[in-house]
């Protein structure tokens, strides 16, 4: 924002008050990327009529003077008693002309909120999106409802200057807040496959669509990537999107069994086969019969299992310890390690030619460190989950918290960043979230360890309000004496704005 439009909204008098409000609709459609705002005012014949827009360049503007009562019939009624009227798209509309006049304006999606002053409807503000349709979660209707309410405190005092410089300043305060925070709203936790997968970078999207070409089919799929980068999801999409979903899918991991127990757990036993075996047993191959086996790890399973596996998969057969009869089965195999195989081989510790059975079709899943755009969609998806689970409200994360953990790199991968966000909401006092990273992560990974340090107490700091002492105070979450603290904030230059 320039200097001609700060000065807009802290003196809306200086430019005009139809400028200021044009302007405060700007911010408010930019900040949270819709396509355009609207205000209504009423008339002497009942009606309300559009008197102030603002529309994205390329988004057609409406017709001056728009009549909501003959534009929005259906709404019209339901917005003069007070009630807010929230679409996702016009298919939501039972009424004709409403549905025509929101099409006729280009509208996906829209909030139309009465503007109320002791309980006298003073107009409306409506905000559009014109792009796509959109779902409106309740972080963003409340921030729009109090927003709202600065409308209509601009309405109901138009000619008191203190007020109107006073009710534009804090819309200019609100926009500015999304900008700085990076409100990262839980609508944007979404993806292309569901509710399992979160992420749009390219890498994750690449990952994504390998899943949606091979999930129908019966091909075996190696899964290879780090530990912790979320090979078992995407083991778990893969088989709900195929036709062998109506079964659960059978997980086994390899490196948690303990070898004398896999060749049994994995194809099965009959009763005495070995020492303890007390009854006949099914193997896991068995149980996946008609569905879909999912193997981790599979590159620390032993020689000696590797054999049978082999056998399992050109044979589509198993044969139980203590019984000479083969089974026939039907089961779907996708493995996973995050191993490399072909150094593996080299060290003769896993068989080529299972490899080259297992290797149809790989997906390589990429670490945390090469998908970091997807890191907010991930936080923003796990402090859904923790603060359900925990009873918690959390509205915000500082924006340069979230860039901390962009520049992090990450070597637990998802699990480790799920970990970390459920270790802070649980120690959450506010609807305000600091995710701190692990100790020492900053020393072992800054190039200036100071800036590391200051990034990390300004942030901690931020989240309590800047209070250092007492319960829940910066210098307790930081395990420091209070004094110390305000030693270490003289020495990185940390001095609170004063306001």
């Amino acid at each position: 924002m320039n200097h001609v439009e700060s000065v807009a909204f802290i003196d809306p008098l200086a430019t005009g008050v139809d400028a200021a409000i044009r302007e405060a609709q700007r911010c408010i459609v930019e900040a949270l990327d819709l396509d355009g705002c609207m205000l209504f005012e009423p008339n002497d014949d009942g009606d309300l009529l559009g008197t102030y827009s603002w529309w994205r360049p390329a988004v057609p503007a409406p017709p001056a003077r728009l009549s909501a009562r003959e534009s929005f019939p259906w709404m019209f009624p339901r917005l003069l008693e007070g009630e807010l009227v929230c679409l996702s798209s016009p298919d939501g509309l039972s009424d004709g002309v409403d549905r025509s006049s929101l099409l006729r304006l280009g509208l996906q999606s829209i909030v139309v909120i009465p503007l109320s002053v002791h309980e006298k409807i003073v107009g409306l503000v409506s905000f559009g999106a014109t792009r796509s349709e959109r779902d409106w979660p309740l972080e963003i209707i409340q921030r729009l409802r109090l927003s709202a309410g600065l409308f209509a405190s601009v309405l109901a005092r138009r000619h008191s200057d203190e007020a109107l410089c006073r009710a534009l300043s804090e819309v200019k305060r609100l926009t500015d807040q999304l900008r700085a925070e990076n409100v990262y709203l839980r609508r944007e936790v979404e993806s292309t496959l569901g509710t399992s997968t979160v992420g749009r970078s390219a890498a994750i999207l690449h990952v994504q669509e390998q899943v949606r070409q091979v999930a129908e089919t019966d091909a075996t799929v190696l899964l290879l990537g780090e530990t912790g980068s979320g090979k078992e999801v995407f083991a778990s999409q893969i088989h709900e999107l195929s036709r062998r979903r109506g079964r659960a899918m059978v997980r086994v991991n390899c490196a948690a069994i303990p070898t004398t127990l896999i060749e049994s757990e994995l194809f099965g036993r009959e009763k005495g086969a070995y020492t303890g075996a007390l009854s006949r047993q099914a193997g896991r191959f068995e149980l996946a019969d008609g569905s879909t086996i999912f193997l981790d790890e599979i590159g620390d399973l032993p020689l000696d299992v590797q054999v049978k596996l082999l056998r399992v998969l050109e044979d589509k057969q198993v044969e139980r310890l203590g019984s000479s009869k083969a089974t026939k089965i039907n089961t779907r195999i996708i493995a996973a390690t995050h191993r490399d195989l072909e150094k593996r081989i080299r060290a003769d510790a896993f068989r080529e030619d299972l490899y080259y059975r297992l290797n149809v079709f790989p997906i390589r899943v990429p670490p945390l460190r090469e998908r970091i755009e997807d890191i907010p969609l991930l936080v923003w998806r796990f402090v859904e989950e923790f603060s359900k689970a925990f009873g918690k409200r959390i509205e915000s994360i500082p924006k340069d918290n979230i860039d901390m953990l962009q520049r992090y790199p990450w070597p637990g991968n998802v699990r480790e960043l799920r970990n970390l966000v459920e270790r802070a909401v649980i120690g959450a006092s506010g609807p305000r979230l600091t995710i701190a990273l692990p100790p020492g992560s900053a020393e072992r990974h800054s190039v200036r360890l100071v800036d590391v340090e200051r990034e990390h107490v300004k942030s901690v700091l931020d989240s309590t309000a800047w209070r250092i002492r007492g319960v829940g105070g910066a210098a307790e979450r930081l395990g420091l004496k209070a004094t110390t603290l305000e030693t270490r904030m003289a020495k990185l230059g940390l001095h609170r704005a004063h306001r």
